[in-house]
């Protein structure tokens, strides 16, 4: 396969010509069997890696009786025991700053992000150059298959800060030869700016959250600019779900008049880019060659058939500081087998990430992911901008109730349009959900990622338990 080598290794000066639709035509269009004996492989060479440079893997597999001589078929590869977070944390608060995982010399690390540490210990990715520069490869090959070209302008609109995303999507579109506007997000008045720097600068791919994008739409409405007339013909996304929903990705085409692309996973397993879209149209491409994704059983870790839902587990295949294997992600989806059809030869995950299984919540016995609520809400016409999920108890009893924004809505009307939405939810949940319409503007809007839960009970807990 076009520069497939370990540890990897690029041609700087490569890159497709423009009307070329993809960037390595063997390595993305290969039989998915060909192309899964390489991973087998490569997964080998990755493990006799960590096992000799990150003391981490050597005590974990050493417990698990696992060597990498051992793995001789990609189901043996599933009896590898899963890494979980919280084992990162824990080893990073041990060994500081990168990790007993860390498996370059720490000489050798020059770039570092990582997790804000807002909800306990951060976690620090510290990266060394060759992994920079693969990332940056890798990037370019999902944002081509996303039409992105040199020609273009591309505004990265997430904050330019210890997170990830923003420096992917910018070392991706610079590796391609595009236009990098690093404008960012996440100071007062800067939404508003951002509109007007976007038509002076002719910026035509946004990179951001789905909740920025529509905060952005509702913002250049309110400075007087029709959001279609700004010039996007593509937008893609990471970071949350919506991309991939319906009703979310409907607003967000309705309101630019472009291209939609989902992406994104996890910011341990850089190039998270490796769940990208390959058309315009929902969900994403497993790009297993730069990482390889199984989606499993949450209880066995073990992978489950084409068409079955369960939570993916990633192995990076070209990071040499910081290798991820096996790393469990906690988050919820479906997946479908490689089909030539789709043009690249990669499986298919049709509704992206939509969730997280510890974002699901538990009502009256029926479990419920917010991105199901999102999905009903967000089609419905009238719908403000933003709503709240608020569980919280009666006596026994869970009770459910969606706060829902309205606008152009007659007042004389808007019982009977927060009673279709319940009728809808019902149908879709399985219980009911008391729907309660609020004005438009009521609640905060986001320039990163949304927060929509409120889960009261956790509240009612405490207080039962206190003396």
């Amino acid at each position: 396969m076009e520069q497939w080598s370990w540890p990897p290794s690029y041609d700087e000066s490569y890159r497709p010509e423009i009307a070329q639709r993809f960037w390595f035509p063997r390595r993305e269009t290969m039989p998915a069997e060909q192309r899964d004996e390489a991973i087998l492989e490569r997964i080998r060479q990755v493990m006799e890696y960590a096992w000799n440079n990150a003391p981490f893997y050597r005590r974990k597999w050493d417990e698990a009786g696992i060597h990498p001589s051992s793995i001789r078929s990609l189901e043996d590869f599933e009896k590898v025991p899963v890494v979980r977070k919280e084992e990162l944390r824990a080893d990073q608060a041990e060994h500081e700053p990168f990790g007993s995982y860390l498996a370059a010399p720490p000489s050798e690390v020059k770039h570092i992000n990582g997790t804000s540490g807002t909800t306990g210990r951060p976690t620090a990715f510290g990266i060394n150059e060759r992994d920079w520069r693969s990332v940056a490869n890798a990037h370019a090959r999902v944002m081509w298959a996303m039409g992105i070209r040199p020609d273009d302008t591309v505004l990265v609109a997430s904050p330019l800060s210890l997170y990830w995303g923003s420096w992917g999507a910018y070392i991706g579109a610079e590796r391609l030869g595009a236009r990098v506007f690093p404008f960012g997000a996440g100071t007062p008045g800067q939404t508003a700016r951002t509109v007007r720097w976007m038509k002076q600068m002719g910026v035509t791919v946004f990179y951001g959250t789905p909740s920025y994008a529509l905060h952005l739409a509702e913002v250049a409405r309110d400075e007087g600019f029709d959001p279609a007339g700004l010039g996007l013909r593509a937008l893609f996304f990471s970071g949350e779900p919506g991309a991939s929903v319906p009703a979310i990705r409907s607003r967000i085409v309705d309101a630019f008049d472009a291209q939609v692309y989902d992406s994104g996973s996890m910011a341990e397993v850089s190039p998270w880019m490796h769940l990208g879209a390959g058309a315009n149209e929902p969900g994403v491409l497993c790009w297993q060659d730069l990482v390889y994704t199984e989606v499993c059983d949450p209880g066995t870790y073990q992978r489950v058939d084409y068409g079955c839902e369960g939570t993916p587990v990633y192995t990076t295949l070209e990071r040499t500081s910081q290798p991820m294997i096996r790393l469990l992600s906690g988050d919820l989806t479906r997946w479908e087998a490689p089909s030539a059809d789709r043009g690249r030869t990669y499986p298919f995950l049709p509704r992206g990430i939509y969730g997280r299984i510890d974002d699901m919540f538990t009502v009256r016995g029926e479990n419920v992911y917010p991105s199901a609520i999102d999905d009903v809400v967000m089609a419905a016409d009238g719908y403000g901008g933003e709503h709240r999920i608020v569980i919280s108890r009666e006596s026994a009893m869970d009770t459910l109730a969606v706060q829902v924004e309205y606008k152009d809505v007659p007042e004389s009307s808007v019982d009977s349009w927060a009673g279709g939405i319940a009728d809808r939810l019902r149908s879709v949940l399985g219980i009911g959900a008391r729907v309660v319409p609020v004005e438009h503007q009521t609640f905060d809007r986001t320039e990163f990622k949304a927060r929509r839960v409120v889960d009261d009970r956790d509240l009612l807990r405490r207080l039962e338990n206190t003396p």
